[in-house]
């Protein structure tokens, strides 16, 4: 099981983000996680990758314990936050370049080239990351997130930003990596889920209220925006 969460609860201040989580994703999985905003989401994904330690329960990332084991766990994950911290001064291939150094990626340069690719970066390589677009710089994370080939994916809004040309390309590239790896993703586009998400996990209040197969609510009248509304409002 690439992803186990068991039982996480997450409090803040005296008051629980996450109450008694449970969740496994298997691999080749791309789930959707869905819920309003401060239902927990992010804060899942951040127990998730390590960035925050639960309050209670445990988290298992490849069968490692996110907590005890962090430089593991750190390798198998790329994570794109909603909020996507990059150094601006640096060019695209010289922070690539970084942070496939970081991960020790053999032969980083051309790894680089590879995901650049990927992305569709090539038109903007040259610049500088305070040079680029929201859109390109989403592209610049993801292709961060990606480039020492993680089993698991954590994506907070991927796509935010984009245009549609760009949405077409990068729904693809996840739909793809989704076939051999993990991916769980958050977005509040419900079109988005549904073109790229096996399966969809609902959270409110900290709580998940549903878990099913994406076709399972698809199929439903009203579809999946329709079970968003009955289940999280």
């Amino acid at each position: 099981m690439s992803i186990n969460v068991k039982h996480a609860t997450k409090v803040f201040d005296g008051q629980a983000a996450l109450n008694d989580v449970s969740l496994k994703v298997p691999s080749g999985q791309v789930l959707g996680l869905l819920g309003p905003n401060g239902a927990g989401k992010s804060t899942l994904m951040r127990l998730i990758s390590g960035y925050l330690p639960a309050t209670s329960g445990y988290v298992e990332v490849c069968g490692f314990d996110v907590d005890s084991e962090p430089l593991e766990t750190k390798k198998r994950i790329g994570y794109l936050p909603e909020h996507n911290p990059l150094p601006e001064e640096m060019f695209i291939r010289e922070y690539l370049s970084f942070v496939g150094g970081m991960y020790q990626v053999n032969n980083v340069a051309k790894r680089v080239e590879e995901v650049m690719s990927l992305v569709a970066l090539e038109p903007e390589s040259s610049k500088k990351i305070s040079q680029l677009s929201k859109g390109y710089r989403q592209r610049v994370g993801l292709a961060a997130a990606i480039i020492h080939e993680p089993e698991v994916l954590i994506l907070d809004e991927p796509t935010s930003g984009l245009d549609p040309n760009q949405l077409v390309e990068v729904r693809a590239l996840i739909k793809n990596i989704g076939r051999e790896r993990t991916v769980l993703l958050s977005t509040h586009v419900m079109q988005e889920v549904e073109a790229m998400c096996d399966r969809v996990v609902l959270i409110k209040n900290g709580e998940v209220v549903a878990d099913e197969a994406t076709d399972v609510f698809t199929s439903r009248d009203g579809g999946l925006e329709a079970a968003f509304k009955d289940l999280t409002s």
